[in-house]
Order: structure tokens, then sequence, then C-alpha cells
């Protein structure tokens, strides 16, 4: 389901909240109920600045250990931890490769110019595509992800 572009708005009395624009009492940041994706790689600094870029989100916090990425609304990041032992996943699986764990999917409304953007940025177009509408690359460090129209 596609959340709602329009501002969602609720009155309490004479108090008006904004879900787009919290409150202090409604701060994102004061919240205990945050999730998210880490990813194992090589080069934290790579991949962080990789996603950083692909979607327009700030880097919170980086260093060579790890890294988050902040959506700038909600209570979902993604993170990158460096791995040493890292084994990029094959795409297709193949037997006796590394399997891929999870993918990421973004859905962006031109699929051509997304899929030269990523591609400039770093990502590598897999050769399997499945379907019409999605385009799977893999990142800086082998992860698939998609992109995709509705």
């Amino acid at each position: 389901m596609t959340p709602p572009t329009w501002p969602l708005v609720f009155r309490c009395g004479a108090n008006i909240l904004s879900m787009n624009e919290p409150a202090a009492e409604n701060d994102r940041w004061k919240r205990n109920d945050w999730w998210g994706v880490v990813l194992d790689c090589a080069d934290v600094a790579q991949l962080a600045h990789f996603y950083a870029e692909l979607r327009g989100w700030k880097i919170h916090k980086i260093d060579e250990s790890d890294a988050s990425l902040d959506a700038g609304e909600g209570i979902a990041y993604l993170s990158v931890q460096r791995n040493p032992g890292y084994v990029r996943p094959s795409w297709p699986a193949q037997p006796g490769q590394q399997q891929m764990q999870l993918h990421l999917d973004f859905e962006v409304t031109d699929l051509a110019a997304e899929t030269a953007r990523a591609i400039a940025l770093g990502a590598t177009l897999a050769e399997y595509q499945p379907q019409e509408n999605v385009r799977v690359l893999l990142d800086p460090a082998g992860h698939p992800f998609c992109l995709y129209t509705g």
C-alpha cells in the first residue's frame, strides 16, 4: 500500500498535530520503536554513500566499522556494517555460491532514468531481469536491489 502524499493533520481540541512535521511530544528521535535493515560489506563508506546518493538520504553516522542512513521521516533506517569476511551474493542464486539473504525494493516513477542514475552512482545492472516493470541491480557490495514502477 502506498502511503498518502497529502499532509496528515489531526485536530485534538485546540491543538493541531501534523504527522509530517511532528510536534516536540511526537519527536521521532525520542521514540523507542525504531527498526532497520543492516547490510554487511567490505567498504562501509562506499556503500553508505551509494545509498545516500541513490535515495537522497542523509548519513546519520559513519565510521570505519558501520554507518546508518536517515530517510528523514518515520522510524526505519538502513545501516551498513563492515564484515572482513564478506562474500558477495550471487544473483540469481547459484548452487555452492553465497546466497542472497534479502533485497531492497524502491518504487520509482521513471524506471529507465532511475536505472541509469543508479548505474552512474556505481550499481551494476544484473543480467537476469525477471519482470518488465522491475530492474534488478547490484549495489557496489553486490547486494541485489530492485527499482520498480507500480
